[in-house]
């Protein structure tokens, strides 16, 4: 398992805590302090003095929170001093989530119930006025904060790609290559922070946008997204954030993920999504 984490002081000791109350424990867990300034670096320290399955990786500070691509950068250096060579599952877990004691097994036999399943997770949920709220999206997409790989898919893929959209490029390979990917509603996460509230609502559509325009999706099925988002929270600048993330990338012409197939592969499941026929959106 690999943790990036960047000043999570508020949260990393509550998901160290947790995963070390799992009933089905990592053989391994590097946590990458990205260069935080907040302590969040001295607690992790800490607590690997204490596990032995747990690593310590500090990055330098560069200077600000870049959720585009840093905190994959963060992932691959976690992943390069990995020492636990032979696992059958490899998780990405964000630093401020609070788990069940049982969110790994109950995951797992998600898993076991399923050999064509290659990428999975529980599904994400915050507080708002004491309710639990479920941070929705496609049943085939798992947020990035709470992935699991199967090895035989990771290895299929080629692992992950560096660049904006990550965890929707793996998801789209994944299922071009006749994986299955799903979200587990029954299996829940506590998100913290909610996803994009680091950022704020106007960055965080932008962000999605890029990495759309990276991810290779159709001009036409994001002009609908975004027509879409107008009537969904953030009512109207989640929708001109997107469009405006999109259309910049697509103005400067900015580099795609360099994979024909792929870019081809995710625009005929759109098209088939928009024609309301069978797409790995359902």
């Amino acid at each position: 398992m690999i943790t990036p984490a960047r000043d999570e002081a508020q949260h990393i000791a509550e998901i160290i805590t947790s995963v070390a109350q799992q009933t089905a424990r990592p053989a391994e867990w590097v946590i990458v302090d990205d260069g935080s300034t907040d302590g969040t670096g001295e607690i992790i320290d800490r607590f690997a003095a204490h596990h032995s399955w747990i690593t310590a990786l500090h990055r330098p500070n560069r200077g600000m929170r870049e959720n585009n691509v840093g905190a994959i950068e963060a992932f691959f250096d976690g992943y390069r001093v990995l020492k636990f060579a032979d696992w059958e599952f490899l998780v990405n877990l964000d630093a401020d989530l609070s788990l069940g004691n049982d969110y790994f097994e109950r995951c797992l036999h998600e898993f076991r119930k399923d050999p064509e399943l290659g990428i999975g997770g529980g599904m994400l949920y915050h507080l708002e006025g004491g309710v639990l709220i479920p941070e929705t999206g496609p049943l085939f997409h798992v947020r990035g904060a709470t992935k699991i790989y199967r090895r035989a898919c990771w290895d299929a893929m080629g692992g992950l790609t560096m660049g904006p959209g990550w965890d929707t490029i793996d998801e789209i390979k994944a299922n071009m290559l006749g994986w299955q990917t799903r979200n587990f509603p029954n299996v829940k996460a506590l998100h913290r922070r909610p996803t994009g509230a680091a950022e704020g609502s106007w960055r965080d559509a932008v962000k999605n946008g890029r990495a759309e325009y990276f991810s290779g999706y159709h001009t036409f099925f994001m002009l609908i997204k975004c027509l879409k988002r107008v009537i969904e929270r953030p009512y109207i600048i989640g929708a001109a954030g997107l469009f405006y993330g999109f259309a910049s990338a697509c103005l400067k012409r900015s580099p795609r993920v360099d994979d024909r197939a792929l870019i081809d592969y995710v625009r005929k499941q759109q098209m088939r999504r928009l024609l309301l026929q069978d797409s790995i959106w359902r």
